[in-house]
């Protein structure tokens, strides 16, 4: 068994997505996934205040790309009316939802996937400051 520590992965959704966004992050969760052995991935919706069909699509991809890897993504402080959208959508099914970005980090160490030692290691992925405009 190893000493290393298991690392959960936290991304911003920003407010809105657009295709150079989406194309940022899904390279970003491509190169943690090969890296990692079963990669934990937490993202943050709290900047969500519109589940377009953008973000609900880049939401999905975010979980297709590390469910490859043996993965998980847990979201994390989603908005009331972005958690309904979701649940009538039929998307809600797929993922675990927690009301705060600690409590989900903290739901892998409930439901571990693999019998590496419980220690956590949180890192925060971000987006190219060139995108922001």
């Amino acid at each position: 068994m190893t000493d290393s520590k298991r690392t959960v992965s936290l991304q911003q959704v920003p407010e809105e997505v657009t295709a150079s966004v989406q194309t940022v992050i899904l390279q970003s969760l491509e190169r943690k996934c090969a890296e990692t052995e079963r990669p934990r991935f937490v993202l943050d919706c709290s900047l969500v205040r519109n589940m377009d069909t953008s973000t609900i699509q880049l939401l999905l991809s975010c979980l297709e790309e590390v469910m490859k890897c043996n993965g998980d993504v847990r979201l994390a402080a989603l908005r009331s009316e972005v958690e309904d959208t979701l649940r009538r959508s039929g998307v809600s099914r797929l993922f675990e939802m927690y009301a705060t970005v600690d409590a989900a980090v903290q739901s892998f160490q409930k439901h571990p996937t693999s019998m590496a030692p419980l220690d956590f290691e949180v890192e925060v992925l971000g987006l190219n400051s060139g995108l922001a405009a």
